[in-house]
């Protein structure tokens, strides 16, 4: 098969890319612009990158999706069998800074994509979402099909790029389903992020600063899994239940909430947790407090994540520990949100 990932030197995407090359015989080529996103390194880091792209399994493809698909670049990339668009603007605190690039990276940039694919055909396109277009979950989870209730710009164009993705359904037929996804973490993540952000923070003995309710009693928590279970859902649902137009909740093993997560960190790592819970959302409206999805339909077809969250954790913190160049980015006095 021929496999087509858009941000593939991005976090997920390299994930999603040495879980293909290591478990499937499939041909992969990779879109990405090389912004702050996509980082060559990631894939360079991937077991046997080189002989699978020395072999022609893997080829590197630069284009910016805010640009549309020129006749040379869609004859050069030719028909896929499968799409997976990954390639996104993710942060929530840029998107509140400057929302009309975010509407250029997540809508115009997924509309590119979906004309480009209008314009070859595919055999099965899947658009990689957020739980964050449903809005805070108050109590319980949100099911696929839940109404929209986005809280910030980025949730807001993760969820205009979904319409776009079934209006090109219902409209050109374009073979195209949905994955929504909680907070995703693993190797080599951007330590702006709250779990490799709390490593390193821990290990240096700074402040943590963790989002609570006003109260500053009730922090926020989430289902967080590992990029390497996204990439096994994503190919459980090529595989195995690929349905077009439909929608699936890709969710991790339970739920957490960030001062409990931040005290394995500091127990595992045998150093003392310094932080501060603090009322973030009432100063900066858009970080919502509690995250849920509803796991059950893809449990229902047979997937679920294959190990525990604090074996996950585990992982993640002693493979930071074992890389400080993955640590750069982070300032050595800022605090993490």
């Amino acid at each position: 098969m021929r496999v087509l990932i858009t941000g593939g030197a991005g976090f997920i995407g390299h994930h999603v890319v040495a879980h293909l090359l290591k478990n499937t015989d499939w041909n992969l080529t990779l879109l990405d612009r090389l912004d702050g996103y996509g980082n060559l390194m990631r894939l360079v880091e991937i077991a046997d990158f080189h002989k699978h792209r020395h072999e022609g399994r893997v080829q590197f493809k630069f284009h910016d999706l805010r640009s549309e698909f020129g006749d040379q670049l869609s004859m050069q990339l030719g028909h896929f069998d499968v799409v997976l668009h990954l390639a996104a603007a993710t942060h929530v605190d840029r998107s509140i800074d400057d929302p009309l690039s975010f509407v250029q990276d997540n809508v115009v940039g997924t509309c590119n994509l979906l004309n480009y694919v209008r314009k070859v055909g595919c055999g099965r396109m899947i658009y990689f979402s957020t739980d964050e277009v449903f809005g805070p979950a108050i109590t319980g989870s949100h099911k696929e099909w839940d109404h929209y209730h986005s809280g910030n710009p980025y949730a807001a164009t993760k969820a205009g790029a979904e319409e776009l993705c079934l209006a090109f359904h219902n409209t050109y037929k374009v073979p195209v389903a949905i994955v929504h996804c909680m907070n995703v973490f693993g190797e080599r993540q951007h330590p702006e992020k709250f779990i490799p952000g709390t490593i390193v923070r821990v290990a240096r003995g700074q402040k943590v600063t963790i989002h609570a309710d006003a109260s500053r009693t009730r922090p926020g928590s989430r289902f967080y899994i590992h990029a390497s279970d996204v990439a096994e859902a994503l190919r459980f649902l090529i595989y195995y239940y690929f349905v077009p137009g439909d929608k699936f909740n890709i969710v991790g093993e339970r739920e957490v909430n960030n001062l409990e997560l931040a005290e394995m960190v500091a127990e595992y790592l045998g150093r003392p947790l310094i932080h501060e819970l603090v009322d973030f959302h009432s100063s900066r409206p858009g970080h919502d407090l509690r995250y849920a999805l509803d796991g059950s339909k893809m449990a229902l077809l047979g997937w679920r994540p294959r190990f525990p969250f604090q074996e996950r954790l585990c992982q993640v913190v002693d493979w930071t520990m074992a890389h400080p160049e993955w640590q750069l980015g982070l300032p050595l006095t800022a605090e993490v949100a």
